[in-house]
Order: C-alpha cells, then structure tokens, then sequence
C-alpha cells in the first residue's frame, strides 16, 4: 500500500474526488494481462483488491507480487516509454482505472493538481531507489520520508474513501 500513500498524502480531497469521478472500478479474473511489455500503456492502475504479478517479458519469472494500494503503469505514464515487464492478475482482481489520455488532459488544465501529483510519483521512486540502494549494502529502508509520515493517516482515510467513491465499470 506503500505507493498509494505516497500519493493520496499529497494530494488533496478534491484531487482524490476528481480521480474517483473519471476513472473505474474494474473487476478482472486471474490470469488477465493489465499491461503487456513493449505495448504503449493506455491506463494507469490502482489496485484496489487481490494481487498483480510484474513478469520479466522473455522468461516470464515474476519480479514482483503488487496487492491493494499498489500503482501499475505509472513508470510508463511518466516517462511515455512502452513497459518493460507484463503485469498480470495473480488473483481475482479489483483495480482503478483511468485513461492516461483523461489524466493528462486534467493535468495540463489544473497545473497545481499536476504539480501535487508528479511530486508524490517522485518522492515514490526515489523511495523505491532507497529501498534498492539499502538492500543492496545490507540496510533496511523500511522508513518513511517524514513528509509521508505527517499525512499517513489523511491519506489511508483518503484512499479508504476513494474505493467507497468509486462505479463498477
């Protein structure tokens, strides 16, 4: 869930509305692709329930298992390169989705909404590069950045709410 803090403590209750207004609440079976490596990525994906496997493209080994709170695309959705790896549903999935298309549409019409946003994608990644840089000297990076931390709670209630907002779709 560590991702989907990161960005709902920067955003605001507003922000978090818009996003529950314009995107979906998809429910996936296991085994279904979410995105595929080296396809342009068309959505950005919040995963609300079950579980998502990050599969290399050629063997097909599972890098990483991603559950509720976990954001899928948003590597793609910055950088506008095709995805590197495949993300499947592990299990019965319950995702957000919105079309990259919609959000940056919104992006380039509330540039305060946009400046939020891409500051919590970059204080994710960089904790990500932390985190990889701790395990590979041997240290735990399990520590949240005390912006994070100050609005931890604001931002389990704003997702909380946010699921409850959402239309299946």
């Amino acid at each position: 869930m560590r991702k989907v803090l990161f960005i709902f403590g920067q955003l605001r209750d507003t922000d978090v509305d818009w996003l529950a207004s314009h995107g979906r609440r998809r429910r996936l079976p296991a085994n279904s692709v979410l995105i595929t490596a080296g396809v342009s990525v068309e959505t950005l994906y919040i995963v609300l329930e079950g579980e998502v496997q990050v599969l290399q493209p050629r063997s097909g080994r599972e890098i990483a298992r991603l559950v509720a709170g976990e954001i899928v695309g948003e590597m793609s959705f910055i950088d506008t390169r095709p995805p590197s790896a495949t993300v499947r549903a592990a299990t019965d999935v319950v995702v957000y989705a919105i079309s990259k298309q919609h959000l940056l549409q919104h992006l380039d019409d509330d540039v305060a909404f946009a400046a939020r946003l891409y500051k919590a994608v970059a204080t994710f990644l960089s904790d990500r590069v932390r985190k990889a840089t701790a395990a590979d000297e041997g240290e735990s990076a399990d520590e949240l950045d005390d912006s994070v931390l100050d609005n931890l709670d604001r931002a389990g209630a704003r997702f909380d709410g946010f699921g409850r907002k959402l239309l299946d779709g």
